[in-house]
């Protein structure tokens, strides 16, 4: 966990300098003039924030998950026989996908069932697979989970993600400034400063609740996408079946004082109707297996 924040406060730090950097160069962070606000400069400085910190985390993604989570890749040239399996179960369906380099491919440890697929491109991504997945689940499960990573990929999901994400950033900061320096106006010249970083914050805020739920109606939509993609690359009984292992681990009642799987938080918040679920980033997996039943374009 330490080593997670000092990890998230660096890659933060480097965001800042480095956006600073180029807001200087171009000269868009002094947007305020004496006639009040140059609005071109300010919207150039929002487009730079919102997509500078986005596209630069996107950048160094399979970095920070390598070192974050402890992910040991696999050398298919070097590797025990269940990696050299995992391996080319990945390479069989990235090329199956049409993808034109097969993912780098890496398992950590956790007693989560847990997957994911991160990276700046098709051609650099990576597909990581944690421990109690590979031990729970069979052969058709996970070849169900590993065809929804890899469509994932072969979606550029992730980059489509960080497109939205710079956008909403880049809105949230234009509206917000926009907002509190008019709202300056009201009040008394010495204090002006203070209530506009106070009111921008504030603003930052509530904007960026708001744009969440923007965020992660595209992240369900996406989901829905990369299941539909998995049916079509490991077959539709494959990944309903991953998907069906997913809810037997935390449909299960929760002893009293027990957790839900890390993992699997964000699935057991959706799969309640609530308020919350306009903040989940994935559907309940009921909605998602009936989704595929449904799909007969998929066999």
């Amino acid at each position: 966990m330490a080593k997670r924040i000092i990890l998230f406060i660096l890659v933060n730090i480097l965001v800042m300098v480095t956006i600073s950097i180029i807001t200087s160069v171009l000269g868009v962070n002094h947007y305020m003039t004496a006639r009040g606000i140059n609005y071109s400069s300010l919207l150039v400085f929002c487009f730079i924030w919102g997509f500078g910190g986005a596209f630069i985390s996107l950048a160094i993604s399979r970095w920070i998950a390598k070192f974050s989570m402890n992910i040991t890749p696999i050398d298919p040239n070097n590797c025990n026989i269940k990696e050299k399996d995992l391996y080319n179960r990945v390479a069989s369906l990235a090329q199956k996908a049409g993808l034109p380099a097969t993912p780098e491919v890496g398992i950590f440890e956790s007693s989560d069932l847990n997957a994911f697929a991160t990276g700046p491109s098709k051609k650099r991504s990576l597909v990581a697979v944690s421990s109690g997945l590979l031990e729970n689940m069979d052969n058709h499960e996970i070849d169900g989970v590993l065809a929804h990573e890899i469509s994932h990929i072969a979606n550029g999901d992730m980059v489509t993600m960080t497109l939205i994400q710079g956008v909403v950033n880049a809105f949230v900061m234009f509206f917000a400034r926009i907002i509190a320096f008019a709202t300056t106006q009201f009040v008394k010249e010495d204090i002006r400063p203070i209530v506009n970083l106070i009111v921008i914050i504030v603003l930052e805020i509530l904007f960026s609740i708001l744009g969440s739920i923007v965020i992660a109606w595209f992240s369900r939509q996406r989901e829905f996408k990369a299941d539909s993609g998995g049916a079509r690359l490991a077959g539709k009984n494959n990944m309903i079946s991953a998907l069906n292992a997913l809810k037997r681990v935390y449909d299960k009642p929760l002893e009293e004082g027990e957790k839900a799987p890390q993992a699997l938080a964000a699935f057991q918040i959706s799969n309640k109707s609530s308020f919350l679920e306009l903040f989940s980033t994935h559907p309940p997996l009921d909605v998602r297996i009936q989704a595929l039943k449904q799909n007969n374009q998929i066999l």
